[in-house]
């Protein structure tokens, strides 16, 4: 008998997951939880909601699940693994007490303190005027202010100057900027160096290194204008040497693995390092519980391994027994198509059409994020990042044509997306992503 598995989300992680786990010759049957349309054609998408806890445990207490696997962050910070571990359902996640570690950067932040785990110097708040008079008699600039709580990936203000860190710090605490997510901010220095993303799928006792990746959170070319969710994202990054690569597992992921159990608080799960890399070395910028989106979808396309064993594996605490994951070493390039609007008030509706011809390219994929079927059973936009095309190529200038050759192919009014993703490896230089 194989396996049935439950995956949760309806984004364009979620597609990516939903297409490498149904490749494994070890499962029996796939529900995605709500999904989407690119879901549907590797499993059975089911309407119950990413959040809903106890409708999600009822599912799959009465479907007979294996492992569930999320894809956001939200349920598991809601518990979702907890209820589901409370009757007796394996779950590839952590635990809400462990989620903390990305439900709450103030928390976060006193954790990597406490051990000893590099990242930028930061102050807690909840008062306006005690984060002002820091902000006026003891910060330096440029600095980031951040939303405690979960944000969507949005909760991040670089702020070059006082004014602009005072306007983000008051828009957060006083404003309802991010709702309750802002009602705590994080005022820290600002890093130098390019970005990376690092991450790791762990049983709480064995560490598995996944490969690397290059976000671009900035809506625009050049890395300007307003964060999002990810605008796009390379694999490998160009920045990162061997060495770099050590130095990350040994001593930032491996002692966080290890201050997590110190804590009481073992993880299970994938574990994601934004990091910046500076001249002192790497530094973590925040974790994230979960796949990266869209490193996610850049990544999977480069997994050779059944990842389902692996999944099934980290959640029972038998990692051990696996065998290393194998990684194409082609390059790939990830290019986020955005809805117009967004990321402050994305449109919705606008019909979708190219993606049979972007998809006829060798080694490409194209991953949906924000696509729903109308009462006509047209394909449209249904949210801010609408679809991720993801190339394999030779070399990153290869994957990099290949994505945008596809991208080319496809069509929604308004569509947005960067032109420079990917820039930097081809280059051979790191540019600020």
């Amino acid at each position: 008998m194989g396996m049935k598995v439950l995956l949760v989300g309806s984004g364009g992680r979620e597609h990516a997951l939903a297409w490498r786990l149904a490749a494994s010759p070890l499962l029996e049957r796939l529900w995605i939880a709500p999904g989407n349309p690119g879901c549907a054609a590797h499993g059975e998408t089911v309407p119950i909601a990413a959040d809903d806890v106890a409708g999600l445990t009822a599912f799959a207490v009465r479907n007979g699940v294996d492992l569930c696997v999320p894809g956001p962050e939200a349920p598991l910070v809601a518990g979702l693994a907890d209820a589901l571990s409370e009757r007796g359902i394996p779950t590839f996640g952590p635990s809400a007490a462990a989620a903390e570690l990305e439900g709450s950067k103030a928390w976060c932040k006193e954790l990597l303190a406490q051990h000893r785990i590099p990242t930028a110097a930061h102050r807690t708040f909840s008062r306006l005027s005690q984060a002002v008079g820091y902000l006026e008699h003891g910060a330096s600039f440029p600095c980031v202010v951040k939303a405690s709580g979960l944000a969507a990936g949005k909760g991040v203000v670089i702020c070059p100057d006082l004014p602009s860190a005072i306007e983000a710090t008051q828009a957060m605490l006083e404003g309802g900027r991010f709702g309750e997510a802002g009602t705590t901010v994080v005022i820290e220095e600002f890093l130098h160096g390019p970005e990376a993303s690092f991450f790791c799928i762990t049983d709480g006792r064995t560490l598995e290194m996944l490969e690397h990746c290059m976000d671009h959170k900035a809506l625009c070319d050049g890395g300007v204008g307003p964060n999002t969710g990810g605008m796009g994202a390379i694999s490998p990054n160009p920045a990162v040497s061997e060495r770099t690569r050590r130095l990350v597992e040994r001593h930032v992921l491996l002692p966080t693995v290890h201050a997590m159990n110190r804590e009481g608080r073992p993880f299970r799960g994938v574990l994601f390092a934004g990091l910046k890399l500076t001249t002192g070395g790497p530094k973590v910028l925040e974790y994230n519980v979960r796949f990266g989106d869209p490193e996610c979808q850049t990544l999977m396309p480069r997994l050779c391994s059944d990842l389902l064993p692996h999944l099934h594996a980290a959640a029972v605490g038998s990692l051990d027994e696996q065998e290393p994951l194998v990684w194409d070493e082609r390059p790939a390039c990830t290019v986020v198509l955005a809805a117009a609007g967004y990321p402050e008030s994305p449109r919705r509706g606008d019909p979708v059409s190219g993606l049979a011809e972007a998809e006829a390219l060798e080694d490409v994929h194209v991953f949906h994020a924000g696509t729903r079927l109308d009462e006509e059973g047209r394909l449209v936009t249904a949210g801010g990042r609408v679809l991720a095309v993801t190339a394999l190529g030779a070399d990153a200038a290869a994957a990099r044509n290949r994505a945008y050759e596809a991208v080319s192919r496809i069509r929604f009014e308004g569509m947005q997306y960067r032109t420079d993703i990917g820039i930097a490896a081809v280059e051979g230089a790191v540019r600020h992503a």
